[in-house]
């Protein structure tokens, strides 16, 4: 069968590829793929950043934002063939640490995890792939055209779950949020906080193309003046950070406002500096009791409350979000930045 396969840590080798065929152990599902997201961390794998191929094999099939059909499927599993689901991407560590051993793979203490298409485990960017159905997500069948978008609905439904959380070690009634970043998982972190009724406000740097029709859409605000400017006119409660972007992160530890809650999503790159006055910045956290939390991954409740999301959403408007489909033969040409692009798919069925 063909998949999307690279060499980890060869910048280079990302290529469409024939590999062997998926044998499914009696207790997987054997799925149908039918597309997969193309995200930051793609990009990086196939840039020769980081990524691992699964032991003994040179090669990694790549994608973890998945979205397939059930083709086979054990009796007893729960799943039956023609189910649209989704392939959870982290497994936990074999030892495991407790937090694995309690189902919170997304919080492993030892970073013995593996990931599909990321780490020591073949992603879902093929023909075919195989899934235990406790690490399967069943979609509802209105989903099919943007089911692929679950994966990062559930880096913000944990992003929110941590608000929540947080918020609740004393009286908590947010009403205004602020999302820096306008792609893929700031635009589904403001859709969640639309649909939870709060005020939505969303930063990003463009000014024209699909963001900011995407934002108002939503019945949200969309802003690209700098980050203390939208807080100061809108005082947020809560800011979720989308862009990893250095500068942004630091003026979001002073943005919010008293027992404000800030959630970190984006993964900055190291080796970039920026001035902070870290006395206002303590004095800000410290006197106001605010919180600021890093938060990455997501395991199977936030699976579930992202399938939720997306049941409960426009589904024009999340078709909306993908603004490219390429076909798995050229799969490749996935991995080309437009300057329009929100979500970029690869059709593999």
């Amino acid at each position: 069968m063909r998949a999307l396969t690279v060499v980890p840590g060869r910048p280079g080798t990302l290529a469409v590829t024939d590999v062997a065929d998926r044998d499914r152990a009696p207790d997987e599902l054997l799925v149908d793929g039918v597309a997969v997201g193309i995200c930051g961390t793609d990009h990086e794998i196939a840039d020769g950043e980081h990524g691992a191929a699964p032991p003994g094999h040179e090669r990694l099939i790549v994608g973890h934002e998945s979205l397939g059909r059930v083709r086979e499927a054990p009796d007893g599993s729960g799943f039956a063939v023609g189910d649209l689901v989704v392939g959870v991407v982290r497994r936990p560590d074999p030892v495991p640490c407790g937090a694995c051993a309690h189902g919170e793979w997304d919080m492993c203490r030892n970073g013995l995890f593996t990931e599909h298409g990321i780490k020591e485990l073949d992603g879902f960017a093929a023909e075919q792939w195989t899934i235990a159905p406790d690490h399967a997500v069943r979609l509802e069948p209105s989903l099919a055209d943007v089911g692929v978008l679950l994966e990062p609905t559930t880096v913000v439904a944990k992003a929110w779950d941590q608000v929540d959380k947080i918020g609740n070690r004393g009286w908590f009634d947010p009403r205004t949020v602020v999302v820096t970043g306008a792609g893929p998982i700031g635009l589904l972190a403001a859709l969640i906080g639309v649909q939870r009724g709060l005020d939505v406000h969303v930063l990003d740097q463009v000014t024209d193309g699909p963001k900011p029709d995407l934002v108002r859409s939503l019945g949200a605000t969309y802003h690209h003046e700098d980050l203390p400017t939208v807080a100061d006119a809108v005082d947020p409660g809560i800011i979720i950070e989308c862009t990893g972007a250095p500068a942004v992160v630091v003026d979001t530890f002073t943005s919010t406002k008293p027992y404000g809650i800030t959630v970190l999503t984006g993964v900055s790159s190291s080796g970039r500096h920026v001035p902070v006055d870290a006395g206002a910045a303590n004095r800000s956290v410290v006197l106001e009791n605010d919180v600021i939390v890093g938060s990455v991954n997501a395991n199977m409740s936030h699976y579930r409350t992202g399938a939720e999301v997306l049941a409960r959403a426009d589904a024009d408007w999340l078709a909306r979000l993908i603004t490219r489909r390429v076909p798995l033969e050229r799969a490749t040409e996935a991995f080309d930045r437009h300057d329009d692009d929100v979500k970029v798919v690869v059709d593999i069925g």
